[in-house]
């Protein structure tokens, strides 16, 4: 088995900004030279994936389903189960076929194991409101603006696990992954005014304060908070030095890529990736099985 992290990402060609279902969209700004900025953008970041050691898996655009692109939203992963999204807006409900069709290609080669569809009345946007912190060995769950309180249980009957729900307070930050990213080394990077008075002191409880880097205004509206975590590599947008800065001091090297025109829709680099091969299983029994 290939141990290198996998990813599903989409083919940009049919991607624009054409509605708006939450603030940073802006269809005024759309234009063909930002189409080609984020095909350009999408190829370095798949690149840099690549050179950090992962593996891409790249599915087709689909035209009228722009936010296609952001695949993070289509499921919840791990351990090879795939627990489907259902999305709340209309424009995005088209994704949900499409999606389907592509883990059921994805099963078919062996590279999930199980799709799993939700409850009747549940919507939950994926893995932008389903993050699991392999650290702690459970799920993060947002809900609110896109997903359900409902899927908080739905959450933890499909996979087992311990889930600690997130309550967010702002349409700005209308997903977890917009505001709240766990790190390899145990740290959270999080916004705390996209949070519930109640979500932060949830937040405060679980993570001690040496491990809780607290991102600014500046540097959660810049989608730095959106971030692809490898080892010690986070792989984000343009990020404010002050970010820069603080992950540095806490080890991490950082890989920032031009993601503006997908900024334009309000989504950056773990919005436009899914990771595909995450496992419950801890990484020191992962290396004694081996």
């Amino acid at each position: 088995m290939d141990p290198r992290p996998l990813f599903l990402m989409t083919d940009p060609s049919c991607f624009d900004v054409c509605y708006q279902i939450n603030p940073w969209m802006r269809p005024t700004a759309w234009s063909p030279a930002a189409l080609a900025a984020a095909q350009s953008a999408s190829g370095e970041l798949r690149a840099t994936l690549q050179t950090a050691g992962a593996r891409v898996e790249t599915i087709e655009a689909v035209r009228g389903l722009p936010d296609l692109v952001f695949p993070a939203n289509a499921a919840i992963v791990l351990d090879g189960k795939v627990l489907l999204a259902r999305f709340r807006h209309p424009e995005r409900q088209g994704e949900e076929a499409v999606f389907r069709s592509v883990f059921a290609r994805l099963k078919a080669r062996g590279l999930v194991d199980e799709v799993v569809d939700l409850p009747d009345g549940v919507l939950q946007e994926g893995a932008g409101d389903g993050i699991w912190d392999a650290g702690r060995e459970l799920f993060w769950v947002g809900f609110g603006p896109r997903s359900t309180k409902s899927s908080v249980a739905a959450i933890r009957r499909t996979f087992g696990r311990e889930v600690v729900a997130l309550e967010l307070a702002s349409d700005r930050f209308y997903h977890l992954d917009t505001c709240f990213c766990p790190l390899s080394g145990g740290e959270v990077l999080y916004y705390a005014d996209a949070f519930t008075p109640q979500a932060q002191a949830t937040i405060r409880e679980r993570v001690p304060q040496a491990l809780r880097i607290e991102a600014t205004a500046g540097e959660a509206e810049a989608f730095c908070v959106n971030a692809v975590n490898l080892d010690d590599r986070l792989i984000m947008a343009r990020a404010p030095a002050s970010l820069r800065a603080k992950l540095t001091a806490h080890g991490y090297r950082l890989t920032e890529v031009d993601l503006a025109p997908f900024i334009l829709s309000g989504g950056a680099a773990y919005c436009m990736t899914l990771r595909l091969d995450r496992t419950s299983q801890p990484h020191s029994a992962i290396l004694a099985a081996e």
